[in-house]
C-alpha cells in the first residue's frame, strides 16, 4: 500500500462502521476542503519551503495582513487576517511570500475537474473547497466513504495536494465533518446518526452561530450542539426569532439545502493596504483608479455588470467605514466605477490618514440581462483588448499614464467568491 493511501485510511473516522449505504432515500454529500491550500501550493512550487512555517500575504515589514498560513506557522499562533508584522513577531523565522493568485486559480481548476469526474453536482464555495452530491454516483463508485478515499487519492496523485473530506447525508454535517480531523481527514457520518454526531460538539461549530449568538446561548446555559437541540422551538423563537427555529433544526442535524452546481459571484471587489497611512487625496484617487481597473476586468471576465459600488476605508486604529451608491446604469467599465469611488470618498469628508482602501461592485447582473439596446461601446472594446494584453504579459504590461508614478503594488487578493448557502464565509485559515 502506498504511503498516501495508508495515510488516508488511517485518518478515516466514522460515527458508525463504514458499511455500504443501505438507506437509499438518504443523500450522500461530500465536503472536500484542500488543506492550507495557498501555503501548500507555494510549497509545491518551491520544495525548499517544505517543513517551514509558510505565511502568505506579503513581506514581514509590510502593513498588510496574513492571507493564509501553513500548519507549521499556525503552531506559532499565526492565522489569517492577522497583521503581517504581528505574524513576524510570533514567527520570526517564517517564510513570508506575497502569494500567486493566478497560480492558485489554475490549481483550483485542476482540482475541480477531478471533483467533476465523480459527479456533475459540484458546488464550489471558494478556490479550495466544494460540496459534491454523489448520491447518483454510488452505483458506479461505491458508498460515500469509498468515493471520498478515491477522491483523496486522485487529488494527491494528480496535483500533489492533500484534501480533507467529510461525508454525510447533508451539507451541514459534511462541512463540519471535514473540519474535525484536519489535515488529511476523512470523517463519515452515517445516515440517521447526524444528531448524535453533532451533539458533543461546541455550539460555535454550528452554522449561524457567531460570537454574539454563541455568547447568548452560553448565557442561556447552552454550550454544546446537543444541548441546543434539546431546547424547545418556542423558547428559541422567543429568544432569537425565526433564526432560533433554524438553529434548532440544524442542531438536530437537519439541512435540506441542495448542492447547487454553479453560483455566480454576489460581489467582486479589491482592497489595498498602504505601507504607510495616506492622507494625500491624489494618491487615494490614483489607488481607486487602479482598483477600479482590477474590478472592471474581473467583471468582464465573469460576463457581469455592476449596479452599485461600495467604498471601504480603514483608518489608523483600524476604524473601518463603508459607503455605497447606485450607478446611473449597469457597467463593467472602470471609469464609472472609479468616478463612483471618488464621489463616495468625497462624501466621507474625512481628513484622517487612511490605512486601507477598497472598492466592491455589487448589484451584479449577467451580461444577457442588460437592455437589448445597449451596444458594446468603443471604450469596452478597448478595455477587453487591454485585458488580453495583461492576461498574456502580466498586470504591469500596460497601464494608464496617470498610474505610472502612483500605481500601488497590488497585494495578494482572494478575489471574488460566491456566498455559501447557509454556511460560514470561506476562510483558508480554518482549514
Amino acid at each position: 500500500m502506498s504511503r498516501s493511501r495508508a495515510r488516508s485510511s488511517a485518518s478515516f473516522e466514522s460515527c458508525s462502521p463504514p458499511a455500504r449505504v443501505t438507506n437509499t432515500a438518504a443523500r450522500t454529500i461530500l465536503h472536500a476542503d484542500l488543506d492550507a491550500f495557498y501555503a501548500s501550493v507555494e510549497v509545491l512550487d518551491d520544495p525548499s519551503l517544505r517543513g517551514r512555517p509558510v505565511i502568505v500575504g506579503g513581506r514581514p515589514d509590510e502593513r498588510g495582513v496574513v492571507s493564509a498560513a501553513s500548519y507549521e506557522a499556525r503552531r506559532y499562533g499565526v492565522h489569517s487576517a492577522m497583521p503581517l508584522r504581528t505574524a513576524a513577531r510570533l514567527c520570526p523565522d517564517g517564510a513570508f511570500v506575497t502569494g500567486h493568485p493566478d497560480r492558485y486559480r489554475d490549481v483550483s481548476t485542476a482540482v475541480m475537474r477531478i471533483f467533476a469526474s465523480f459527479t456533475p453536482l459540484v458546488e464550489p464555495i471558494s478556490l479550495d473547497e466544494a460540496f459534491l452530491d454523489v448520491t447518483a454516483s454510488r452505483a458506479a463508485f461505491g458508498d460515500g466513504g469509498t468515493i471520498a478515499l478515491e477522491l483523496k487519492r486522485r487529488v494527491r496523485d494528480e496535483t500533489g495536494l492533500v484534501v480533507s473530506v467529510g461525508v454525510a447525508s447533508n451539507k451541514l454535517c459534511a462541512k463540519i465533518a471535514s473540519d474535525l480531523r484536519k489535515p488529511d481527514a476523512l470523517v463519515v457520518v452515517a445516515p440517521g446518526q447526524e444528531a448524535a454526531f453533532l451533539a458533543p460538539l461546541p455550539v460555535g461549530r454550528l452554522w449561524g452561530v457567531g460570537p454574539q449568538v454563541r455568547q447568548a446561548l452560553i448565557d442561556y446555559g447552552v454550550s454544546t450542539i446537543g444541548q441546543l437541540a434539546s431546547v424547545s422551538g418556542a423558547a428559541l423563537r422567543r429568544r432569537f426569532g425565526a433564526h432560533g427555529l433554524e438553529l434548532g433544526q440544524r442542531a438536530r442535524g437537519v439541512d435540506p439545502s441542495p448542492v447547487t452546481p454553479t453560483q455566480a459571484p454576489k460581489s467582486i471587489g479589491h482592497e489595498h493596504t498602504f505601507s504607510r497611512d495616506v492622507v494625500e487625496r491624489s494618491r487615494l484617487e490614483a489607488t481607486l483608479l487602479d482598483i477600479a481597473e482590477s474590478v472592471a476586468s474581473r467583471l468582464r471576465a465573469h460576463g457581469l455588470a455592476a449596479g452599485a459600488i461600495q467604498l471601504k476605508l480603514r483608518y489608523e486604529g483600524f476604524e473601518t467605514i463603508t459607503r455605497q451608491m447606485p450607478l446611473p446604469r449597469q457597467t463593467r467599465e472602470s471609469e464609472p466605477i472609479y468616478e463612483a469611488g471618488v464621489a463616495l470618498l468625497e462624501r466621507t469628508r474625512s481628513t484622517a490618514p487612511v490605512r486601507l482602501i477598497g472598492l466592491t461592485a455589487i448589484g451584479l447582473a449577467e451580461l444577457q440581462q442588460l437592455t437589448l439596446f445597449d451596444e458594446q461601446p468603443r471604450s469596452e472594446r478597448v478595455a477587453r483588448s487591454l485585458d488580453a494584453v495583461r492576461a498574456r504579459f502580466g498586470e504591469s504590461a500596460i497601464t494608464r499614464a496617470r498610474l505610472l508614478a502612483d500605481r500601488p503594488q497590488r497585494r495578494f487578493d482572494f478575489g471574488e467568491r460566491p456566498t455559501a448557502d447557509a454556511g460560514r464565509p470561506p476562510n483558508d485559515e480554518a482549514r
